[in-house]
């Protein structure tokens, strides 16, 4: 007979992965469209036509798309691409616009990008081939800064660019703060340095713009520990497992201690502690 505790204990989480995310790893598909092919009835585990993504799997099985055997999962790899203006961060485009994955290397794997930059912008995006690496990377909790070089034009004034400092709203939505460095004014143009740490859509324009500063150039020079550096327009250039490796142990650290100081206890002193009541006679 079973026992209230054993009502109670949580039922054991399974092994293995999500099999949309297994085929995903080996590099032929994203994981919606693993999704999508497994409706189709194009994948099967062990010889068994599969028709819900709802499934574990493990090394053990045997998983087939259109009766291929599935290759073995890649490594997590990252690079650093200097993405040039005028391309759009989108497998394909409604506009027929060209993709940045038209003009990447025909040698590189399946990649995703690490968050996006606009049609008109320019510099460091990073890609790698593993999905859940791509969303680790772009979340605000990591507290990696994204720096900008921007050319705006007209005049900036410098006590405007520090308020930023405190977080603005424009068009009711709330962005956080922004350090901004005047570098160089030349007539009617300026050239600033920007680093932010949430990166909402469009937002260095839009805030920009706020402060009556139309962007005229955009080009990030750094996400996190990354740099554009010297990499020339159109490069690709892979980043070593070590410094992948650095790069995500220190975001956990930073996140830890982010944790821990929201964690600590308010000290109370001794004299304002609450007294038990004394019992009556």
């Amino acid at each position: 007979m079973a026992t209230d505790r054993d009502k109670a204990a949580p039922a054991p989480a399974p092994e293995g992965e999500r099999i949309a995310k297994r085929i995903a790893r080996a590099g032929i598909a994203s994981r919606r469209e693993a999704e999508a092919m497994i409706e189709q009835g194009r994948v099967s585990v062990d010889g068994r036509t599969i028709a819900s993504p709802a499934l574990n799997v493990t090394e053990a099985n045997v998983i087939a798309v259109d009766g291929q055997k599935l290759p073995a999962a890649e490594r997590t790899r990252l690079w650093r691409y200097h993405k040039p203006p005028g391309l759009i961060v989108s497998n394909r485009d409604p506009e027929g616009r060209p993709t940045i994955y038209e003009m990447l290397p025909p040698a590189l794997p399946r990649v995703i990008s690490v968050g996006r930059l606009d049609y008109n912008s320019e510099g460091l995006l990073l890609l790698t081939n593993d999905g859940a690496l791509a969303r680790r990377l772009e979340l605000p909790s990591t507290g990696w800064t994204r720096r900008y070089r921007v050319r705006v034009h007209g005049a900036a004034n410098e006590r405007a660019l520090l308020e930023l400092e405190r977080g603005v709203k424009v068009d009711g939505v709330q962005y956080g703060p922004i350090k901004a460095r005047l570098d160089r004014a030349q007539r009617s143009n300026a050239w600033l340095t920007l680093g932010l740490e949430e990166g909402k859509n469009r937002e260095v324009r839009r805030v920009m713009e706020y402060l009556g500063l139309p962007v005229s150039r955009l080009i990030r020079i750094a996400y996190g520990p990354f740099t554009l550096g010297d990499l020339p327009p159109g490069e690709v250039e892979e980043v070593s497992a070590h410094a992948i490796e650095g790069a995500v142990d220190s975001e956990a650290a930073k996140i830890r201690r982010a944790g821990w100081a929201k964690a600590k206890p308010k000290k109370v002193a001794p004299h304002k502690k609450a007294q038990k009541p004394r019992a009556r006679r």
